[in-house]
């Protein structure tokens, strides 16, 4: 289990708030390192085909001004598309989804490494927000983001199973605790905090 641990802690993360026309947006902001060229991590997260292997299957008209749809999951717009270094869609899910959006930003670092971020800004309602914290939408990230590593180094992966798999269970527990980390470091109340990490924690290990 030791490899999911360092693996979550390979991550760095940021909270914070931004406004946009519809109010005023909580931002997520992860970055980590990939032992890939910029190349082989563009096209696994814009290859229909290898989005599936890692993720969830994706289907749409994928091209800027497109639509796309992850099977049970988000759909939304695509944005911006600049390969290989930029990546922007809409992030809607459920019937009534408000603002939200990711961006993913890729960097070469060397010849064989890929310095990746990817920024979430959406639009939260502040019971949900005050409930489970920047780790509701963060532990799922997380999860996403060891998924695609594995699938950079070549690891079978089956993601229709992943999230619920006992690696995943403590990696989501480890990835509660440290989006309440990033949280006590932008400045949110310690009690709000702790209260936040155990839901979220709940929520990911026992549904």
């Amino acid at each position: 289990m030791s490899d999911i641990v360092d693996e979550i802690n390979r991550m760095h993360r940021e909270t914070g708030t931004r406004q946009v026309a519809s109010g005023q947006a909580r931002s997520l902001l992860m970055r980590r390192t990939y032992d890939a060229e910029v190349a082989d991590v563009w096209d696994a997260v814009t290859s229909p085909e290898r989005i599936g292997r890692w993720f969830l299957p994706v289907s749409g008209e994928l091209k800027v001004g497109g639509r796309y749809q992850l099977e049970g999951n988000a759909g939304g717009e695509i944005l911006a598309c600049e390969a290989p270094t930029l990546l922007r869609v809409s992030w809607l899910f459920g019937p009534d989804p408000g603002f939200s959006e990711v961006e993913l930003r890729l960097a070469p670092d060397g010849e064989e490494r890929t310095v990746f971020e990817l920024e979430h800004v959406a639009v939260v309602p502040e019971e949900f927000w005050g409930q489970f914290g920047a780790g509701a939408t963060g532990v799922g990230w997380d999860l996403g983001l060891v998924s695609l590593g594995r699938h950079l180094r070549g690891e079978d992966i089956d993601p229709s199973t992943w999230e619920g798999s006992p690696d995943a269970l403590v990696g989501a527990e480890h990835s509660a605790r440290a989006w309440g980390e990033a949280s006590l470091a932008a400045g949110d109340p310690a009690d709000e905090v702790a209260a936040q990490v155990a839901a979220t924690t709940k929520f990911y290990t026992t549904g």
